[in-house]
């Protein structure tokens, strides 16, 4: 065979990638193994230098008036404190002892909501908000989905290129020797914990609206229907991010406000509503007023008329049972009288004789006189 041949079997056993070396040597173990141990040798070389440049740093009197000075000792305790509200904020995330208006309980994102949004751990709430801020402003000027693509074509790019010159070089790819012995999987039961937030999440936001629409707080529902009221006038001109950003400030805010000046606002709510039942009351008081004088009114001209109807009545049977009073069957005195005699007098122009000898049991029919073809029924 000629000088130029592939690698032994036991090398190409190993991987599944070609030899990309056309020029590789019978001896290429040897090469690889100094190519491995110089690889080696600069690591470490590296991790020694890198090693002393942070211990002579972090040696330095300087760092160590920086790390254990004043300004480090309060960087720590707010560091500690940010820490331990956010530790509560976490754990307020538990089932409300005061159920909804239908008796049915809360979810556990009501309790968190609430410590959150009342300003109970200040410095766990000013941070959710400036980074709710943040994130809608990066929305609005940064192309996110294009810096994703970006990043993961960089990664992709690095670790083929990594992979294909660790095979030239070394004929193993550098890629697949910092490949982890087992990919990391999400465990079961965080799968099934992140489920669970997502159903209490969806709930919380479901029960609100409900709660919002059948009127269970009254100034909750005035609230949503003020901000509704708003928002259905500024998305005319206001783009979406500028909606989002003024809602998250009002819904940031105004709590706090509220907490700031608990006492005046709940005074000032206090005597509204009881302005609120002084003219509600006045108001079923005169309706009670004007209805009783109403239903008094009609109670007096009803019996009024019917006292009329019943004089009407009494004097119409009084008429009727008197001597004098006309008889309803005599109404009609023709309809009794006996049948007239009909006489030749009363039909002066006709001939005597349709009179001699006509019967006189019955209707006479004389003749008209001559010219007249009608006969007259009498």
């Amino acid at each position: 065979m000629s000088d130029y041949g592939s690698a032994p079997m036991a090398d190409q056993q190993k991987t599944d990638y070609p030899n990309l070396d056309p020029y590789a040597s019978s001896n290429g173990s040897e090469a690889q193994a100094k190519a491995q141990s110089g690889l080696q040798n600069a690591r470490d070389s590296v991790y020694n230098n890198a090693s002393a440049a942070y211990d002579s740093v972090a040696n330095h009197p300087m760092t160590q008036n920086v790390v254990n000075g004043p300004v480090a000792e309060k960087a720590k305790e707010e560091v500690n404190k940010t820490s331990n509200e956010f530790s509560n904020l976490a754990n307020s995330r538990k089932t409300p002892d005061q159920p909804a208006a239908t008796g049915q309980s809360l979810t556990n994102y009501h309790s968190m909501f609430y410590n959150l949004l009342s300003w109970e751990n200040p410095r766990a709430t000013g941070i959710s908000f400036a980074t709710t801020i943040v994130f809608i402003f990066g929305t609005r000027y940064i192309p996110v989905l294009k810096y994703l693509f970006k990043g993961l074509y960089i990664i992709f790019g690095i670790t083929a290129a990594a992979e294909i010159a660790g095979k030239v070089a070394f004929d193993k790819g550098l890629a697949t020797q910092m490949r982890p012995r087992k990919y990391y999987v999400v465990p079961k039961e965080n799968l099934e914990r992140a489920l669970e937030d997502v159903e209490q999440l969806i709930n919380f936001f479901v029960i609100e609206v409900q709660r919002i629409i059948f009127v269970e707080n009254v100034y909750a529902t005035i609230a949503a229907f003020t901000t509704t009221f708003i928002g259905y006038w500024l998305v005319k001109f206001v783009p979406k991010w500028g909606l989002a950003l003024i809602a998250t400030t009002f819904i940031y805010t105004l709590p706090l406000i509220y907490v700031r000046n608990r006492e005046q606002i709940d005074n000032q709510l206090e005597r509204a509503g009881n302005m609120i039942g002084q003219q509600t009351q006045q108001a079923k008081e005169i309706a009670a007023y004007h209805t009783g004088r109403a239903t008094e009114t009609v109670k007096n001209t009803a019996s009024t008329y019917t006292a009329k109807a019943q004089e009407m009545v009494g004097h119409a049977k009084n008429r009727a049972a008197s001597p004098g009073a006309p008889n309803p069957a005599n109404l009609n005195p023709a309809k009794h009288d006996p049948e007239r005699e009909v006489h030749g007098e009363d039909f002066p122009t006709a001939p005597r004789e349709a009179f001699h000898n006509a019967p006189h049991d019955g209707p006479v029919v004389a003749q008209a006189e001559a010219g007249s073809a009608e006969p007259i029924q009498i």
